[in-house]
């Protein structure tokens, strides 16, 4: 039981350094996708309608 002592702590503190570097990446773009779209308008795979008629 005195594991969970240190265990909760530990994950808890793991956990707010994940949210943080998330928060960091969406301030600095880093999930930005420039090219996404500019190369996503030239190909033929997106050009169907979603219920499969073309």
């Amino acid at each position: 039981m005195n594991i969970l002592a240190f265990l909760i702590p530990i994950s808890l503190g793991l956990g707010g350094v994940g949210l943080l570097a998330f928060f960091w990446m969406m301030r600095n773009n880093q999930y930005d996708d420039p090219d996404g779209n500019a190369n996503r308008i030239l190909s033929e795979r997106y050009d169907k309608s979603p219920d499969g008629e073309a």
